[in-house]
């Protein structure tokens, strides 16, 4: 009952913060709006982390995994998709970031020796084919272009990045580290990234003091980043990299059932096979044991044939 909770809180807010992160959007450059993001959530963990009295003081050795994850979870890969929607639409920066669920399953193979599990291959494979029906307007319109082709290539590179920070902090759970902790020094490691990358790039050092963007930032920081990071990465830590990882392919459907309420939305037949065919994914990839019809079906077919 916990893991749904962990689940379904990370689906739903992670599906809405789409709506937030477009008043982050014009006066304010996206490294700095990631940074204040980062930055603030950072420091609510570490102000709870001390009203609560929890151990604070780690190794070097596990600041740089602290470093590593911020690095690659929560300021990498957020840049690069940043970057990536200004070449392509969110849906197929969307159904890219959603090739998370197989990356996770081989780096974590290949880093942690995890075990490959049929079910999660098998519900990854229909959650992707539901988002490719869901977005195929989008992705029937895409072509070989320069500039589409740069915008899939970062978001590909994105999808790396966070896939390989779910690794770091299942490894970093694995050494025992804690939850909170770990991503109040990972968030404020990012936070910090952000901030060089900033001034790098030249970018100016300025806020936007409209109330869409201050309060669109304090929904990020607590809800997009403490809430829904602590849900999600506690949830790797009791479910696995691979099964935690689908919650990718779920909240693109939580954002356009929103866009359906705000933004007046039309579904079509192909939308709703695509949401039928997430849900199935989902059902498969969460079942208990994968002990489902149609994963004994499938696995029968297997050993007869």
């Amino acid at each position: 009952m916990y893991n749904a909770f962990l689940y379904l809180i990370t689906v739903v807010i992670w599906g809405s913060t789409w709506l937030a992160i477009k008043y982050q959007l014009g006066i304010v450059s996206p490294e700095l709006s990631i940074a204040y993001r980062f930055g603030l959530a950072a420091s609510i963990l570490i102000l709870f982390s001390l009203v609560r009295r929890l151990p604070m003081r780690f190794e070097l050795k596990s600041h740089g995994f602290f470093a590593l994850q911020g690095f690659l979870l929560f300021s990498l890969n957020y840049f690069l998709v940043y970057l990536a929607e200004g070449y392509l639409t969110s849906g197929l920066v969307a159904i890219t970031f959603s090739l998370i669920i197989i990356t996770n399953v081989i780096f974590g193979a290949v880093f942690l020796g995890n075990p490959i599990r049929t079910k999660v291959v098998i519900g990854a494979i229909f959650g992707l084919a539901g988002l490719a029906f869901v977005f195929w307007p989008e992705l029937s319109a895409f072509n070989l272009s320069s500039q589409k082709v740069l915008g899939m290539g970062l978001s590909f590179i994105a999808t790396i990045s966070a896939s390989l920070g779910n690794v770091v902090s299942a490894r970093n759970q694995r050494h025992d580290l804690p939850v909170i902790q770990t991503n109040a020094y990972g968030m404020l490691y990012g936070a910090f990234f952000m901030f060089l990358l900033a001034i790098f790039r030249g970018a100016q050092l300025e806020f936007d003091t409209s109330a869409s963007y201050i309060f669109s930032l304090l929904y990020l920081a607590i809800f997009g980043s403490v809430i829904a990071f602590g849900s999600y990465l506690t949830l790797l830590g009791r479910i696995g990299l691979d099964r935690a990882a689908y919650v990718t392919v779920i909240f693109p459907i939580i954002a356009l059932l929103l866009s359906t309420v705000f933004e007046g939305l039309q579904w079509g037949a192909a939308q709703l096979v695509g949401v039928a065919l997430v849900l199935l994914g989902n059902a498969v990839v969460l079942s208990k044991n994968g002990r489902i019809k149609l994963l004994k079906r499938f696995e029968r077919k297997s050993v007869t044939g």
